[in-house]
């Protein structure tokens, strides 16, 4: 069955998709699994509450986000594949790429080595790529009254991570999906559904 990860920079509008995308698949008859990075896991959600509040190196944190990421797969995803779900996560490899190769500076190829370690070849079937202009989703980041330590980053550092999303998308085209979100709910909505509907019927 389908593995499928939401991408987006903080404020592109994933989240917001996320729960209806799940409820349009049940609709079709799906089990679906929804989950999030890092996180999805006990030990997952407790180094996600380290990552999103203690200051830390760049290479303790993109450790710990695939060590939150091996045993998400260990207990959360391979899992539910096996069992036939469909599983839906709220970021995947491609957000360690962007916040810790584009936003914080570390080398791809050491990103590339703790992937093909931890995940030894899986990947989504699909990934969607909610984008939009860093501008608005800094207006959009900025209504929130808790902002984590990646959300109180400045403007340049989401220009990087974003170019990085981007850059991923055009590298695996087959996989990568871009879906801006400076539309209407609806117009994307739609889209999404279009995604999904051909999948939905194997």
């Amino acid at each position: 069955m389908p593995f499928i990860s939401l991408e987006g920079i903080d404020g592109a509008g994933k989240t917001t998709h996320l729960q209806w995308m799940a409820d349009f698949l049940r609709a079709q008859g799906a089990n679906v699994v929804v989950t999030r990075e890092p996180g999805g896991t006990p030990l997952g959600e407790s180094l996600r509450a380290l990552l999103l509040s203690e200051p830390m190196h760049i290479d303790t944190e993109a450790l710990l986000m695939f060590a939150a990421r091996r045993e998400h797969i260990a207990q959360v995803i391979a899992p539910a594949l096996a069992r036939g779900d469909w599983v839906l996560s709220d970021r995947f490899t491609d957000a360690s790429f962007a916040y810790q190769c584009g936003g914080r500076g570390i080398a791809e190829a050491r990103l590339q080595v703790l992937e093909d370690w931890v995940q030894q070849g899986l990947q989504p079937d699909l990934t969607i790529l909610f984008d939009v202009d860093v501008a608005i989703a800094h207006q959009r980041v900025r209504t929130h009254s808790d902002p984590d330590r990646f959300e109180q980053e400045q403007q340049d550092f989401f220009e990087r991570v974003r170019a990085m999303y981007l850059h991923r998308a055009a590298k695996y085209p087959a996989r990568i999906r871009v879906v801006r979100t400076d539309r209407t709910i609806e117009v994307i909505r739609n889209e999404l559904a279009a995604m999904l509907k051909p999948l939905s019927a194997n």
